[in-house]
């Protein structure tokens, strides 16, 4: 049996909506990466009281209105999410802040929140245009309908924290579908979300209230170790808790259709994300093939 950490699209989400909602969150299986520790410890840097012990997090909510400026520069590390879903809340904010991250984020292009947020009424300034450090001027911000150019949950969902903040209704078209972690999470803090043929709409200025959660384990983490089962004569692997979004979880009904012996047992869901254990036995597999459009950003 394999227990693995919290999935990292999850956690990142949950601890940015516990920060803007009211009253406290206690997020249990939280995401041990440094990346998801990026979004904490820029959540505790805006005012947000955070309390860990390992993969139990404790957030006191501020609510819409109760973050505060950053006495210096917030640092995402090496986390892509952290800045780019992050900047959808900053950009709402009654104050400057900047945000940035290792050399490695440095290089990443973040022209793809800009152009939105920008368009909301934020103003954002960037080295050449794009990369970061991002400098946001927040204000009082206006919904939005947006297509995006490119699938990106990433993109999607700086939209959407923003449009909690926004005058009026906030739509997001998307040309295929992405995973969809962010409306769910939004709903069971108490946003009013509606999702209909790839286009979501979420209604301004929700009262979020303080959620107890648990993250599902992370399939994209669990795929090295199913596969390692599938490969080795006499193997036989149980990971408990897997979480099974249908935007995620493509690799089990590739492994099914390539003949792996691969059960899901005990499907249940909590918060609005599907989740079971997966067994997996060494198998015989034959060859597939993987057609369609890349998986989205996380």
């Amino acid at each position: 049996s394999v227990r693995l950490p919290g999935d990292k699209s999850i956690s990142h989400r949950y601890a940015m909506l516990a920060a803007v909602a009211e009253g406290p969150s206690r997020i249990d299986n939280f995401a041990t990466g440094a990346d998801c520790q990026s979004t904490l410890d820029c959540l505790g840097a805006l005012g947000v009281a955070i309390r860990r012990e390992d993969a139990l997090v404790h957030i006191e909510g501020k609510g819409l209105d109760g973050l505060r400026q950053p006495a210096a520069q917030l640092d995402a590390g090496n986390s892509g999410s952290t800045i780019r879903m992050l900047s959808g809340i900053l950009a709402a904010q009654p104050f400057s802040s900047a945000i940035t991250g290792d050399a490695s984020l440095a290089r990443r292009p973040m022209r793809r929140i800009i152009e939105p947020l920008t368009k909301m009424g934020a103003r954002i300034e960037a080295r050449d245009g794009q990369f970061p450090p991002l400098r946001i001027t927040g204000s009082s911000l206006k919904a939005i309908d947006y297509e995006l150019p490119v699938p990106s949950a990433q993109v999607k969902t700086a939209v959407l924290l923003a449009g909690l903040f926004a005058e009026g209704e906030t739509v997001v078209r998307e040309p295929v579908r992405t995973r969809d972690h962010t409306e769910i999470a939004l709903k069971e803090f108490g946003a009013s979300v509606g999702v209909s043929q790839r286009v979501i709409r979420l209604s301004s200025r929700p009262r979020l209230q303080g959620r107890d959660l648990h993250v599902p384990a992370d399939l994209s983490s669990a795929a090295f170790f199913l596969v390692a089962a599938l490969l080795v004569p006499g193997s036989e692997v149980v990971i408990p808790g897997v979480g099974l979004n249908p935007t995620r979880s493509t690799l089990l009904d590739l492994l099914a259709a390539m003949g792996a012996d691969l059960k899901i047992l005990d499907v249940r869901e909590q918060a609005g994300e599907v989740m079971g254990d997966v067994l997996v036995r060494s198998s015989a597999v034959r060859g597939g093939v993987i057609e369609g459009p890349a998986s989205a950003a996380v």
